[in-house]
């Protein structure tokens, strides 16, 4: 009984430390530093890493798309969401150095959020990047993965 218990209080906790979390740079910590994926002055940026030139946004944190979204829609549901916080915000994404505006756009997200997106694909954070350039979540799940400036997904170093 203890086990389950512990067991239904992973994903809670995550959705917890997604929800409360704070850019926390600087400060040493056994938990990755949460993006902040909702508010306004988001901004798209190319930056140069391991995988080549790939976006992030304003500060510097990777961003990812998911392979089961179809036509610019998100199909990441409320768990996923959990691991994989949406780059959302309230005003229009801007981009910045490197990033095509015109593949810059918004999408309806699964909870009716507007999510920002680049080319066809919905923009995502990773929990498990806890440090500006981590690219923690390149070919999880062989579904996620990092974009290039051509709004193409990045598939290499996808063997993790």
């Amino acid at each position: 009984m203890r086990a389950r218990i512990t067991l239904a209080a992973i994903p809670l906790t995550l959705l917890a430390l997604t929800a409360c979390g704070g850019n926390t740079e600087g400060a040493a910590s056994d938990t990755p530093a949460s993006p902040s994926p909702q508010g306004s002055g988001q901004t798209v940026k190319v930056t140069g890493s391991d995988l080549g030139d790939i976006l992030v946004d304003q500060d510097g944190r990777t961003l990812y798309a998911f392979t089961k979204d179809k036509a610019g829609t998100s199909n990441c549901d409320a768990d996923c969401i959990a691991v994989w916080p949406a780059l959302t915000g309230s005003a229009k994404v801007a981009a910045g150095p490197g990033a095509d505006t015109k593949l810059l756009a918004t999408a309806a997200s699964a909870g009716g959020a507007v999510q920002a997106s680049y080319g066809e694909w919905p923009l995502y954070y990773y929990v498990g990047d806890a440090s500006p350039g981590d690219v923690n979540g390149q070919g999880l799940d062989s579904e996620w993965f990092v974009l290039g400036a051509d709004g193409k997904l990045v598939r290499e170093g996808a063997g993790q």
